[in-house]
């Protein structure tokens, strides 16, 4: 801009004007500059390191105080959403079958087409989804008043036997009820009993068989009405009584006396078999050539002039203990170890048969023996599985919990060998008479020996006793 009476500011005769006359050209009018307030911050106070520290530790308990007080706060509230979801939500969900579920979201979804798109077709499929669950609420209704008796012949079977149950349904109602269904869950398995229209006071009775094919704990039970649509939309149940086991024992045979080991000593206790040589004085017998002449009762030869000799009861260390291996490495197949496990259960018993003590120990630790029955039922939930530790080990840990047993049995399979035999053996106290059993299908009956360790091999549960007596000769 120019002034009047001045050459351009920006133009060559301007400047040396200026430098002339050493003029400053005229300004115009002064505009006042205009302030704006500027908030200060404050300054941060500097805070040493340590004292800085405490005041982030600070801030964080007082967050979590927070945090807590907001937890009781809202803690009723979600105790309450979860009580109102066990007592409605819950039910619910166990009545809607997936299919009813399904039927519910397209009938839904199918009314928000229909009314908002103006879809005549949404609209129908809709209301007929609508009469499919009302339909389906009808059939569920009502009150059952059953009283429902489960009774199983016998709550202990051994394997192949018969395990046979019945179920009696009475209507106790003062009116007739609708045909219903009774399930009956059977280990993994449901058995469905139809129920026709029953008078006041009917009684409806199904017998009904459980198989045993295999050693195992079955739960029966409980019996439970259904009330269902014929689409299974909607499915009612209610449990008329509570669940009851079924042991499926292992297979055992007699023995018959074929348990090898009887030890006489001094701390065994007397039994029926008669003996010629020990503690227990039984009678006076006539003398027999070959009898010891120190059990000569020379007081009874004088007065009869007969030669007559002490007869004794045997006397018997009255433990037995029994190591099984629970390794399915170490069988060749799961008969093999079902074999096993009626081998320890057959020796088990006889040892019960002879008043002998028990002691049986897996991998898992030992079972209960104070009856044949505990022992059965200890067999029975026997499990086996691949573990790192085989027979040694459960020979060792067996010995070590029993140590003062007189006979030692160590059921395996055919897979170890005769050094880890040898090395089971080695955890064997002196004294005890020690035997391997070796479970296979299909092998020979046979008998070996590896240092003091008798070796026996069953292929057939029927050939346990012989193999037994063969090592006790």
């Amino acid at each position: 801009m120019s002034w009047p009476g001045c050459p351009s500011r920006s133009s060559a005769a301007g400047r040396r004007w200026r430098r002339a006359s050493g003029a400053t050209p005229p300004r115009g009018p002064e505009v006042p500059a205009l302030r704006v307030p500027v908030p200060r911050i404050p300054r941060v106070p500097r805070v040493p390191g340590g004292r800085r520290t405490a005041a982030v530790a600070a801030l964080r308990d007082r967050a979590r105080r927070l945090a807590e007080s907001a937890a009781i706060g809202t803690g009723p509230a979600r105790e309450a959403a979860a009580g109102w979801w066990g007592r409605a939500g819950r039910p619910a969900a166990e009545i809607v079958s997936p299919l009813g579920w399904t039927v519910a979201c397209v009938t839904a979804g199918a009314w928000v087409l229909g009314l908002v798109l103006g879809w005549a077709e949404a609209l129908v499929a809709g209301l007929v989804g609508v009469l499919l669950l009302l339909l389906a609420v009808a059939f569920i209704l009502g009150r059952s008043s059953y009283e429902v008796r489960l009774d199983l012949a016998r709550a202990r079977v051994a394997v192949g036997d018969r395990a046979v149950g019945e179920i009696a349904v009475t209507n106790t109602a003062d009116r007739a009820l609708l045909p219903a269904a009774m399930e009956l869950p059977v280990g993994r398995a449901t058995a469905v009993f139809p129920l026709p229209r029953m008078r006041p006071g009917t009684v409806h009775e199904d017998l009904f068989t459980i198989p045993t094919h295999r050693r195992a704990v079955i739960v029966v039970g409980p019996v439970r009405s259904v009330r269902q649509d014929p689409l299974g939309l909607l499915r009612r149940q209610l449990r008329w009584t509570d669940p009851q086991d079924l042991y499926v024992h292992p297979r055992t045979v007699a023995l018959q006396g074929s348990s090898a080991g009887f030890i006489r000593d001094l701390e065994g206790l007397p039994t029926r078999e008669l003996s010629s040589a020990d503690v227990s004085f039984h009678a006076l017998r006539d003398y027999v050539p070959g009898d010891d002449r120190r059990h000569i009762h020379w007081k009874t030869v004088a007065r009869t002039n007969t030669l007559m000799v002490r007869q004794f009861e045997e006397t018997r260390r009255a433990h037995l203990a029994i190591a099984l291996s629970t390794n399915t490495a170490e069988y060749a197949t799961e008969d093999d170890f079902e074999l096993a496990v009626s081998v320890a259960a057959s020796i088990g018993l006889e040892a019960f048969k002879e008043q002998r003590g028990l002691s049986v120990r897996t991998h898992a630790g030992p079972l209960h023996t104070g009856t044949g029955r505990t022992l059965l039922d200890g067999m029975t939930r026997i499990e086996g599985r691949p573990l790192r530790r085989g027979s040694v080990d459960v020979a060792r840990e067996t010995a070590e919990d029993v140590p003062n047993a007189s006979v030692f049995f160590l059921i395996t399979g055919d897979r170890p060998g005769a050094a880890e035999l040898r090395r089971a053996a080695s955890a064997v106290p002196p004294g005890v008479r020690a035997l391997a059993i070796r479970c296979a299908h299909g092998l020979e009956t046979g008998r070996a020996s590896i240092g003091d360790l008798t070796v026996v091999t069953v292929g057939d549960l029927q050939d346990l006793g012989l193999a037994l007596r063969k090592a006790a000769a």
